[in-house]
């Protein structure tokens, strides 16, 4: 699976060994081509990608083109290029795969082979020019493999492709030069060791610059051909050459020289910590549980017993246990509707949507569903499984909003598929609109648009109805504890129990155990590399999951002991916040990582991680509301109120 640059949600593995590097799962439904001797091999090309430039390794662009950009003016086969099929994820994540004129004939060797020529005006060299400088790469497909170049990785030693191969880059006097000559090797297989059933397990890319005076004959003792701002009209032979190797590397293993972990170490000792961190968190959560919870429930119960008995002693102990906790003070407002229920049900039930989502999308990765080999599919499995489980946003919406007491049953049906929904299609629409304005291949198409709106309103909204209809059906679930008529009054409590102190402290624990791997994930959508550490991000979820819960009910019985009963929107909140870390996150990567030198481009970016901590704000608050709540009725239940 590839996270391409301009994916507005990120996304965002159960074995332990997972982590290790991956190897390709392939599906049965993904069989193998092979070819014999002389079979032609396609070569398709897609879009054209910013990576980190050669300068100085930070991205400069996140507006991706089309192949055949007409500044590009790359030679087109005969006829006219034509797109190659593709899925709706693959559509939404910029891919744009197109046939090409490269002639590839399995196990001939071409040592020369001439394209085109082209004259570049000046206005087409000063584009080229400046895609350049940006670190611009090329993007090419030799039967579903990516193109790129061999990359030692020096903290580990190990040699792996790198998909992709620069469009040019600086010679030693610092001029900026175009590539133009591409050194093809193929990587051949042979089944079985029978030489007419042939595969493709590796495809490498080695482009030069050279600067034909007559025809093009592919030597060495050509000057590069220079691009520079300013220079004028530049004529261009285009050429290559194809050269294919026989390797022992088996067809369903041909993966494993793409799908490269960086400094694997990192993603271990981070994981121990943070690991360390949910068992400390753990533990103190059973700590209040086992022992000062069932000590404060004996002593409550057994004040319930003396004064059945004997009033008058009833107050001195009724003082002592005042003193000593005041968490169940409060028994008669813990569970009075908090301040604008319908807005907090809808959240939860998106939440609760994109909570199991991301569990089956991130499962579905670990077992091999998602291969890289299926151009797309993180994506068009995100968007069938985020409709399919509409009914589930609308049932976990509908029961919470009845529980509450809830009157506006019909807003409530309304607003579950439509308020977040609608927020982040409108801003992705607008975002849109900049990539089609700087004509990039990241733009979503308006047919296409069209049809994430169909889905929208004849699935995900019928079946988000039919779930808020079950939930209205089914019985209200009732609270432990009578709720008094008269709200009791909250008294003041200490600095970090205020709501921004509390919010900060709760939403950082979260993201702590998530910064490493959410590292890792932006460079796979910025800089198009291919993520696949599906392990180590199954185990980091599964870790935020424990630490957002724990820490969360310890800041919701704090809350309690000071009398504050007001914890639903609180817990939901502090949370949530660990979403506006990761915005904070991405701030940061922008300022170290990224230099983008456009408005349009810093929009994107902005927009895109706006968008992506938003929906983690809603996911992050939803496990921590839920978490509270089961804390809340937990321990409530427990004692014996009159």
């Amino acid at each position: 699976m590839q996270l391409p640059h301009n994916a507005p949600a990120a996304l965002l593995a159960t074995l332990l060994a997972a982590p290790q590097l991956a190897s390709a799962f392939y599906l049965p439904g993904v069989a193998p081509t092979s070819y014999k001797p002389g079979d032609d091999v396609p070569l398709y090309v897609n879009s054209i990608r910013p990576v980190a430039a050669p300068q100085d390794a930070r991205l400069h662009s996140v507006v991706s083109y089309d192949y055949y950009h007409p500044a590009f003016q790359f030679c087109k086969p005969e006829g006219g290029p034509k797109y190659v099929s593709e899925s709706l994820g693959s559509i939404l994540f910029g891919d744009r795969i197109m046939t090409s004129p490269f002639d590839l004939k399995m196990g001939q060797n071409e040592t020369c082979k001439s394209l085109c020529a082209v004259k570049y005006q000046e206005k087409s060299v000063e584009f080229v020019t400046t895609r350049i400088e940006q670190g611009y790469s090329l993007n090419w497909l030799v039967d579903g493999l990516p193109a790129g170049q061999q990359i030692q990785d020096q903290l580990t030693g190990t040699t792996f492709y790198s998909p992709g191969f620069l469009l040019g880059q600086d010679d030693e006097a610092s001029n900026i030069i175009f590539n133009n000559h591409y050194e093809i090797w193929v990587e051949y297989h042979e089944v079985n060791k029978n030489p007419n059933q042939l595969r493709v397990v590796g495809v490498v890319v080695q482009p030069s610059s050279k600067k034909y005076e007559g025809d093009a004959d592919c030597g060495d003792n050509h000057q590069s051909l220079i691009f520079a701002h300013g220079g004028g009209p530049q004529d261009v032979k285009f050429s290559y050459s194809v050269y294919w190797v026989k390797s022992p590397t088996a067809w369903a293993t041909r993966w494993d020289k793409y799908l490269h972990v960086f400094d694997p170490k990192i993603h271990w000792f981070w994981l121990v910590d943070t690991a360390i961190i949910v068992v400390i968190l753990v533990l103190t959560v059973m700590s209040i549980l086992v022992r000062t919870l069932k000590k404060d429930i004996a002593r409550y119960n057994r004040l319930d017993q003396i004064n059945l008995d004997d009033l008058s002693g009833t107050s001195v102990l009724e003082d002592g246990v005042q003193e000593d906790s005041g968490w169940k003070l409060v028994h008669g407002d813990v569970f009075r509707s908090p301040s604008r229920p319908l807005l907090l049900s809808v959240l939860l039930g998106n939440g609760a949507q994109l909570f199991v989502m991301t569990g089956f999308t991130i499962l579905f990765a670990l077992l091999g569903f998602l291969s890289p080999s299926n151009r797309g599919s993180l994506g068009s499995i995100s968007i069938i499984l985020y409709t399919i489980l509409g009914i589930v946003g609308g049932y976990v919406s509908a029961r919470t909003y009845k529980s509450m007491g809830g009157e506006q049953w019909k807003v409530n049906i309304a607003l579950t598929p439509l308020l977040v929904p609608g927020i982040v299609f409108t801003a992705f629409f607008l975002l849109n609109l900049f990539l089609w304005a700087k004509q990039s291949s990241g733009a979503v198409p308006f047919t296409t648009m069209l049809v994430i709106v169909g889905i929208w309103f004849v699935i995900s909204i019928p079946l988000s109805f039919t779930g808020s209809w079950l939930g209205f059906k089914a019985v209200q679930i009732e609270a432990p504890v009578r709720t008094n008529q008269i709200p009791r009054q909250i008294p003041p409590v200490t600095t970090y129990l205020k709501p921004i102190p509390s919010m900060l402290i709760v939403g950082l624990l979260p993201f702590g155990a998530i910064f490493v791997e959410l590292y890792f994930i932006m460079s796979s959508i910025w800089f198009s590399r291919i993520y696949y550490m599906f392990g180590f991000l199954f185990l980091c979820y599964g870790l935020m999951i424990a630490v957002c819960g724990a820490v969360t009910i310890l800041m919701t019985y704090f809350l309690l002991c000071a009398e504050n009963y007001n914890w639903q929107w609180r817990s939901f909140l502090a949370a949530g916040m660990s979403g506006g870390y990761v915005f904070l996150n991405c701030l940061l990567y922008l300022i170290t990582k990224v230099k983008l030198g456009g408005f349009a481009g810093v929009v994107l970016y902005i927009g895109y991680s706006a968008l992506i901590s938003f929906l983690f704000f809603i996911l992050a608050g939803t496990i921590g509301y839920f978490s509270s709540w089961w804390f809340v009725r937990k321990i409530y239940s427990s004692i014996k109120i009159d």
